[in-house]
């Protein structure tokens, strides 16, 4: 109130920016797992609605310990697990009742697969409209390919991301890692939370639709850039900036490392670290996007100095010269890295079968509400018993549908 105090002392027990909001996630892999993972992450309630018979498919993705997935455990995090049969008239009938409790539903299944169910969008945020809906898919809820199945490496190369990864003129590439699930999955994170900022002011949920195709298109930041200026379409160039230069890997005597002299000030520090001087003032390279236009000039000049000396002499004398550097490391090194691990970015999860499990934390930083990193994926069902009883289902009647499978 008027004269206390601006920022108010924190809870001696920090609690997590989502405690009190209720999730139900039904979906396989990625997407909307993921996007669960960051709503469990920062403290909401996140029941997983799988299949009772096999569950999400992550389930049985390798590698395996004791029957488990070690990849579930991890992709899952802090969530619980209701294994309920959606296609049962009974089954449709709890997930109703939990989605009038719910703020929040978020599933990746194909446009339509709910409607099939029963379950449709629209009834559900009739039935409570301060519901949240967020359906993650891999084209979006209509248009001409809403139908089509979608898997990352096809929204990869339909979105034009595959066609600038890899080397110039080289086969097609994918990105290393799952970049249309992944960011399908915090743009639908950052939708999500901002239905729940509108709910708060407006009273009222709202359906939200994110693609994993639009996802992916949304990241072409620069080559939206270069294509709408100049009608240029961006291709591959290995490691390399589309658009400025150096900025990419170079050789040394022992491998590569990476280096971003674009800056007027880094390139002439860079220079003078690898005794360039001749070429600081080459009309060819006066600044970051001439050197760019003119790397395949630039690169072989470069690398006459840096193959003659391993890349930790080079990385030693460009970081001690302000020039931003890095080496090209794998995962096994990546995860014992000394940096991430003393600011605690490795997390121990408890887990049932697997005891802990090893995972990386999450880069979200609050303070004084950080996420909360605490247990692994669950079981199976594991908590099917728990979310019935908080629907006021009896222990009777569950352990019926416990025996005719519409719970597991």
């Amino acid at each position: 109130g008027p004269g206390g105090p601006a920022n108010p002392a924190p809870p001696s027990t920090p609690v997590p920016p989502l405690e009190g909001i209720r999730v139900l996630e039904i979906g396989n892999y990625m997407a909307g797992p993921f996007c669960g993972m960051q709503l469990a992450d920062l403290g909401a309630d996140v029941v997983k609605i799988e299949e009772p018979t096999a569950g999400d498919l992550a389930r049985h993705m390798p590698p395996m310990v004791g029957g488990e997935s070690g990849n579930f455990a991890r992709l899952n995090r802090g969530k619980r697990s209701l294994a309920l049969d959606l296609k049962s008239a009974e089954g449709r009938d709890i997930f109703l009742r939990l989605a009038r409790r719910a703020d929040v539903v978020v599933e990746n299944l194909r446009p339509g697969t709910m409607r099939d169910l029963g379950l449709a969008p629209d009834d559900l945020l009739r039935e409570n409209e301060r519901l949240v809906y967020a359906a993650i898919s891999g084209w979006g809820q209509d248009g001409p390919y809403a139908d089509r199945p979608a898997l990352d490496i096809i929204v990869q190369a339909m979105s034009g991301l595959m066609s600038i990864t890899g080397e110039e003129g080289g086969a097609p590439v994918k990105v290393g890692v799952s970049i249309a699930d992944l960011s399908a999955a915090l743009y639908g994170t950052i939708a999500i939370l901002a239905a729940l900022r509108a709910r708060e002011r407006d009273g009222r949920g709202q359906l939200v639709d994110v693609s994993m195709f639009e996802s992916a298109v949304a990241l072409a930041v620069w080559e939206a850039g270069e294509h709408f200026t100049t009608g240029e379409i961006p291709r591959a160039a290995g490691s390399a900036h589309k658009l400025v230069g150096p900025y990419q890997a170079v050789r040394a005597s022992d491998g590569h490392f990476v280096v971003g002299a674009s800056t007027p000030r880094n390139w002439v520090a860079f220079c003078a670290t690898l005794g360039l001087g001749a070429i600081e003032h080459d009309e060819r390279f006066t600044d970051a996007a001439s050197r760019r236009r003119h790397v395949r000039a630039l690169i072989p000049l470069i690398e006459a100095v840096t193959t003659t000396k391993p890349s930790a002499h080079w990385l030693e004398r460009l970081r001690a010269a302000g020039v931003p550097c890095g080496e090209i490391r794998d995962y096994g090194e990546v995860f014992t890295d000394a940096h991430l691990t003393e600011r605690g970015f490795f997390v121990d999860l408890s887990h049932p079968t697997l005891g802990t499990a090893r995972a990386l934390g999450s880069p979200l930083r609050l303070a004084p509400t950080p996420p909360r990193l605490e247990r692994a994926g669950p079981l199976l069902g594991e908590h099917s018993l728990e979310v019935l009883r908080e629907i006021e289902i009896a222990d009777d009647e569950a352990k019926d549908l416990l025996a005719r499978g519409v719970v597991v």
